[in-house]
């Protein structure tokens, strides 16, 4: 398949799995960088396919086929972060950057290749899980987002969803990053900022930001 394909079924499957968007092909078009015209032709495409179930004014669903590229997909990328975060020491940022153009040019076997000299990884740098070939996913602990975090707990980050450089960068700066233990301080309802602590330091952040950030309870 194309790129063009395997990035639209991405980004619906991606979509899909995040409250905060829906599956429209208006709301695909702005994250891929093409016209609504543009997005709804190739859902019609792909529909086709059977790759997705289009209906005029609907979201869009991907058929357990398209669900399937996906994954592949998605599986690709993620391995590809783990593996240049683990040997070429990148940030965050730079290897979903690299991740994203390596992801369409390799192939199952290779993916299983790197994944098998990686030690299987269960999770790539950002906390993401990894779906095996078939598309499952390995067994994934309860979590929460920090915007929806309990006062007066303490945390483990296990999952920055975002693709964002300046998050990352922000993450880095202040130690934001998988596996740091988090307080929370004061969560303010009116306003949704958080107040939290890591490694003794104060941070207010607000919505935007907290609710990109996973945590699992460690008491």
């Amino acid at each position: 398949m194309s790129v063009a394909i395997e990035n639209f079924v991405k980004a619906i499957y991606q979509f899909s799995k995040h409250s905060e968007y829906d599956t429209k092909p208006s709301t695909v078009a702005k994250k891929l960088g093409i016209t609504s015209a543009g997005a709804t032709d190739m859902s019609k495409k792909l529909a086709l396919k059977g790759l997705l179930d289009y209906e005029k004014y609907q979201e869009l669903k991907l058929t357990p086929k398209g669900e399937l590229m996906a994954l592949r997909v998605v599986r690709k990328h993620r391995i590809w972060e783990s593996f240049l975060f683990k040997l070429l020491d990148l940030s965050l940022h730079e290897i979903h950057r690299e991740a994203e153009l390596l992801e369409h040019e390799t192939s199952d076997f290779l993916a299983e290749k790197i994944h098998k000299y990686l030690g299987y990884p269960d999770f790539d740098p950002h906390g993401d899980p990894i779906p095996n070939i078939e598309g499952k996913f390995p067994v994934i602990k309860d979590s929460v987002a920090l915007s929806k975090a309990a006062i007066n707990k303490t945390y483990r980050i296990s999952r920055l969803q975002s693709d964002d450089k300046e998050f990352f960068d922000f993450c880095a700066d202040h130690k934001l990053i998988n596996g740091e233990l988090i307080s929370v301080d004061k969560q303010f309802e009116k306003t949704q900022m958080t107040q939290v602590k890591v490694n003794g330091i104060t941070l207010l952040l607000n919505y935007n930001f907290t609710s990109l950030i996973q945590l699992i309870d460690v008491q």
